[in-house]
């Protein structure tokens, strides 16, 4: 029988349909999309679709370990009880801090936030999520009062202006974005709007892209909030009844962006576009302005999101179909956070510190002896409190500080210097593991149960499908064992999941009479059978609306003091720091389509590598001619605080002086990936969230270097190269390198490979015309390792010779040939894979659209590339029109 759960991934929610193998050790049987599930209606995207492959049992943490050594779980729970107490006797409950995750679950959030808050008395509980959406939580607050998401999925098929602001959605969120895509070929007449410095795959079913300048997003919705006012499309009713603030927030708006030249000039646009822009506005009444990182990670990003939050007040598109200001969430629980208190400035049930009566309400519900009265320590704050010492023990649970954090040198020195480090994991290795005085082996997405909530309130259910390996147990479980250990028993003593859950749910409705936004009551006297069948469902659930809330504001009303929504006057500014002689360049961050934040996950599935194996830079061809720099090529970007050591993409979908790096790799993978490390610790002052969308770098090519890979079963993770990064592939792994010395780098690699396999014999071939040189290991006659090496930074597409190297055959004469020369006459390249769920590359592409299918359909029918989740189809036809022209 199929079981159902939800994706571990973005913050769109997918349901999952599972059925496990009859023996559970050998894992899923199939895994596919849930048809029933109203976020995506059984669509998944490719990393969705390949959750089985990350199932892999290497590298898993399967028991307790304190410095280096495995114990026992009461040992390690002993072990963080007695030092939690010792430091909060001596040093008070801000010497405790735990730093969580928006991939736990919300049972997991809320257990660890009554311990904090309610039992040891610290508000030093943040998120990683703090670096995702911490923006958008305190613009919504105040606007609204409170914390909510008025809009659901369905408004963006239902709306006909889409505004889409800093959000790469094609990549990010590529089944919501197949949504939008599908709505728009429905009806043409739906115009999208993409506002970005960077033409991105989202472009592809734009109307309009604004390349703006970097950090002006708030300039436009201020211009938009003045244009609206000229061009008489203010709802001056609805603006009297159920706002307040509306003439200070217009004043603001019309003395900075009441120009449109001036606007445009500031935006780095063209006077035509943004009137475009401005005229859409005004006429289209069924409105959706969606935003995301590029908007929320921004020294300014509260006053972005109530920028235009603003004109959706000022023009009563809010609470209706198709209308809104939708914030967009990055992982798969950050909303679920929000919900229990999971960030340091709230204190639980979307309470906060400042809500009147909030504290003694909550410290009642709990019985809690030791209650936080303040706001903690945000996250960056949190980890300089850690290097100053002020913080003595650190929780860390399901997150990677020491790459998703700006500014790594600093992260690492406070983890270097805490006295008492705990990591809660799935994997032994990670870049923040090290640093872990304490392991605590946790569970991964297939053995994990509780809920999470999506991006639309949406709460669902994710079930363990699979039983815990080893010694590894819930976050909330080890939680609760310390809890219990340190006295606090009559807490913590939950028999399960579903008895958290209850008790969450009664906490919203404790006395909230309405008053608060979030709700969930309906569910405080669940039983386990109901929650173990609950269906995805959105809050608020009350007990006069036990199906859910579709859209909030409805009536107008909101969750201030008053009832009337908060105008905001936005003053707007640029990013903080400013390019230079020395820092010419604007870096920006971002994600790849396939991987997943630190790839803790994604990086075990191979065929999530196929589309971008390695990390890059992202530059302009002016700009890298000026420079010296090839495409592929080495390079060198570096700001004030770190280096990273990346391969050049040459591209004009990055305006000039500015750089594009992804986030995910770590140095499990590389050497020097790591994009943090090139942020500096610059925060909104209201959110505290890091303008890590934004740093000022340089960059430099790194000359004379020799370039190559290496195909094996397994290489070591050290290597005395320039540069190396690993690529897992289906059945080994594939490293690849730049060097200074050719001789000694492959004198190096070959003495590894021939320790890890004796008494095989090399064979080599050179090409002095190309420098090309190339060896393959053989163990009796079966190819075990390769490696290649030339030049040219334009290394040749390795996909068949990996196949042949790790395929464990031997090789007959004319295929040893094949493999040192590089290919085989008879096996098709594919060329670069664009389409991961089939494995298509560009070059069968061109091939079938050269013989006919000029088509996304006929492409479709022929290779299958575009017809699963659909996120290749940006790059398919950006192939398609080149090939029409020849």
């Amino acid at each position: 029988m199929a079981a159902l759960t939800t994706c571990p991934y973005c913050g769109v929610g997918c349901g999952v349909k599972v059925t496990v193998d009859q023996n559970p050790e050998s894992g899923l049987a199939t895994l596919e999309g849930d048809e029933s599930h109203p976020a995506n209606f059984g669509r998944l995207c490719v990393k969705g679709s390949n959750l089985s492959d990350t199932l892999v049992h290497d590298d898993r943490l399967l028991a307790p370990q304190i410095n280096g050594h495995q114990v026992e779980w009461h040992e390690a729970v002993d072990h963080i009880a007695d030092k939690i107490k010792q430091v909060v006797a001596k040093y008070g409950p801000d010497s405790f801090a735990f730093y969580l995750s928006g991939q736990i679950l919300t049972e997991d959030y809320y257990v660890a936030n009554k311990f904090a808050k309610g039992f040891i008395g610290t508000a030093n509980v943040d998120t990683n999520s703090r670096l995702c959406m911490a923006s958008a939580v305190v613009g919504y607050k105040r606007a609204f009062g409170s914390d909510t998401v008025p809009c659901n999925y369905e408004d963006l098929e239902l709306c006909d202006l889409l505004i889409m602001v800093g959000s790469n959605a094609a990549w990010t969120h590529p089944i919501l974005f197949q949504r939008i895509a599908a709505a728009k070929e429905k009806r043409p007449e739906m115009k999208v709007v993409v506002i970005d410095p960077r033409a991105t795959a989202t472009c592809d079913i734009a109307d309009l892209h604004l390349a703006i300048e970097p950090g002006s997003d708030a300039a436009i919705f201020n211009f938009l909030l003045a244009e609206s006012e000229r061009k008489g499309v203010v709802d001056q009713t609805y603006v009297k009844k159920f706002t307040k603030g509306y003439s200070d927030a217009l004043k603001q708006a019309k003395k900075q962006c009441g120009s449109l030249e001036k606007t445009a000039q500031y935006c780095g646009l063209s006077t035509d576009d943004l009137s475009q822009l401005a005229a859409w506005w005004c006429e289209t009444d069924k409105t959706i302005s969606f935003y995301s990182q590029g908007v929320n990670q921004s020294s300014s990003g509260v006053d972005k999101c109530n920028a235009i939050i603003n004109c959706h007040l000022a023009t009563a598109r809010i609470g209706k179909e198709g209308m809104g200001p939708f914030s967009i969430t990055g992982q798969p629980n950050a909303m679920g956070g929000r919900e229990v208190g999971g960030l340091a400035n709230q204190l639980a049930a979307h309470m906060d510190f400042a809500t009147p009566n909030a504290i003694e309400l909550v410290q009642r519900f709990w019985q809690a002896p030791n209650m936080a009265t303040e706001n903690g320590l945000k996250a960056v704050d949190m980890f300089k409190a850690v290097e100053e010492g002020k913080v003595k023990v650190l929780w860390i649970m399901s997150t990677n500080p020491m790459v998703s954090l700006p500014d790594t040198a600093q992260v690492q020195r406070a983890l270097e210097k805490c006295e008492m480090v705990i990591v809660s994991d799935c994997k032994q290795h990670t870049d923040t593991t090290p640093f872990a005085d304490v392991l605590l082996p946790a569970l991964p997405w297939s053995e994990k149960d509780g809920t999470v909530t999506n991006s639309e309130r949406r709460i669902s259910r994710q079930r363990g499908l699979l039983p815990p390996r080893g010694e590894a147990k819930p976050d909330w479980w080890s939680i609760c064992q310390v809890a219990g250990t340190m006295g606090y028993q009559s807490g913590f003593s939950y028999r399960g999941v579903d008895d958290i859950f209850r008790e969450h749910a009664a906490l919203s409705e404790f006395e909230n009479n309405g008053k608060r936004d979030f709700d969930i009551g309906y569910f405080s006297d669940i039983t386990e059978d109901e929650y173990n069948q609950l269906l995805p469902i959105q809050w608020p659930v009350t007990r006069h609306k036990p199906h859910g809330t579709a859209r909030m504001f409805t009536d107008g009303k909101f969750f201030t003091p008053d009832q009337k929504a908060n105008f905001i006057p936005i003053k707007v500014k640029k990013p903080v720091t400013g390019q230079s002689k020395e820092w010419p360049f604007i870096l920006n961050t971002g994600r790849v389509r396939d991987q997943w934040h630190t790839m803790t996950r994604t990086g075990d599935a191979a065929i999530l590598s196929r589309h971008t194996d390695q990390p890059y830079v992202e530059i302009h061809p002016d700009d890298a001619a000026e420079l010296d720099i090839q495409n592929h090529a080495l390079v060198s970007v570096f700001s004030a605080y770190g280096e990273t050591r990346l391969r050049a993409k040459l591209s004009t979908q990055v305006r000039r002086k500015a750089l594009f790096v992804p986030i995910h790799w770590t140095k499990q993978f590389a050497n020097q990936p790591i994009v943090s490390s090139l942020i500096p610790q610059v925060v909104d002052a209201l959110s505290g969230q890091p303008e890590s969308k934004h740093a000022v770098v340089n960059v430099k090519t790194i000359s004379a270097l020799q370039y190559g890979y290496v195909i094996s079963s397994q290489l070591p993770v050290e290597h005395d190269l320039v540069y190396w990064c690993r690529v897992p592939t289906l059945t080994g792994e594939r490293m690849e390198f730049a060097c200074s010395d050719d001789l000694v780098a492959v004198h190096s690699l070959k003495k590894v490979i021939e320790e890890k396999y004796p008494n095989g014999e090399w064979m080599t071939y050179e090409n002095p015309l190309s420098l090309q040189n190339r060896q393959v290991y053989l163990l009796e006659d079966v190819p075990v390792a390769l490696i290649f090496i030339q030049q040219s930074p334009d290394l040749p597409v390795s996909n068949w010779l990996e196949e042949q190297v790790l395929a464990n055959k031997a090789l007959t004469a004319n295929e040893r040939i094949a493999l040192l020369v590089g290919r085989s006459v008879d096996v098709e390249d594919k060329g670069n894979i664009v389409c991961s769920c089939y494995q298509v590359g560009d070059k069968q592409i061109k091939a079938a659209i050269e013989h006919g299918d000029m088509t996304l359909e006929a492409l479709g029918m022929t290779l299958k590339c575009g017809s699963n989740c659909g996120s290749c189809i940006p790059e398919i036809k950006q192939l398609l029109p080149v090939l029409e022209e020849i």
